[in-house]
């Protein structure tokens, strides 16, 4: 399992929509990568949320998280907020979070899990039974999904430690002192340091 830290940094709205955007690359990229991911988004404002972190666990999620943490995120676009601003690129700053220790527990009471028919990663066998498990942790609304387990009671244990470890993330970073996480970050991107580059309002890849 590996956990991520995406954030615009002290970036202005643009770098919201980078993020936005980047999320939903990466939860692509998961899905194309036989790795389930989970994620947990800050207060998003109306362009996007100032930072987010992701949990990958699966076959895939060494390969997919080293990918994402070479380097910051690059997106070179003509604004869409500002049309005739002459800035292009805007930077996402990645960090890994290692996970320390033992997850907590969860209150049994607090989460709800739903069962459904598995697709994608994992093999066909699953797409027989409703194997998969989403677990909702009732009092923040965050989810996370496992279907790469064979059996729903296995799914039910890796979904509720991936769920575990989005809200221990969220906790490690009120702890840390977010602000001061995306201030390193964002330190680093500007220093030119960017791994990942995507292009356009698409956000194509471009190497």
């Amino acid at each position: 399992m590996r956990r991520l830290l995406l954030t615009s940094g002290r970036g202005p709205a643009e770098c919201r929509i980078a993020v936005a955007h980047a999320l939903t690359r990466l939860a692509s990229e998961a899905e194309a990568a036989e790795c389930d991911c989970a994620i947990a988004r800050s207060d998003a404002e109306r362009h996007g949320p100032a930072s987010a972190i992701a949990v990958l666990d699966g076959p895939g999620a060494d390969a997919l998280a080293q990918r994402w943490t070479q380097g910051s995120l690059l997106w070179v676009c003509r604004s869409p907020l500002r049309p005739h601003h002459g800035r292009k690129n805007w930077f996402v700053g990645v960090v890994d979070l290692p996970l320390l220790g033992q997850l907590p527990a969860l209150a049994a009471v607090d989460v709800r899990f739903e069962s459904f028919r598995a697709g994608g990663p994992g093999g066909q066998h699953q797409n027989k039974t409703e194997s998969a498990v989403r677990a909702v942790h009732l009092p923040s609304g965050l989810t996370a999904i496992a279907r790469d387990g064979r059996s729903q009671h296995r799914n039910k244990a890796l979904a509720l430690a991936r769920l575990a470890a989005l809200l221990d993330g969220q906790a490690r970073l009120a702890e840390a002192g977010e602000a001061r996480l995306m201030q390193a970050a964002h330190d680093r991107v500007e220093r030119g340091a960017a791994g990942l580059r995507f292009e356009g309002p698409a956000f194509r890849s471009a190497g």
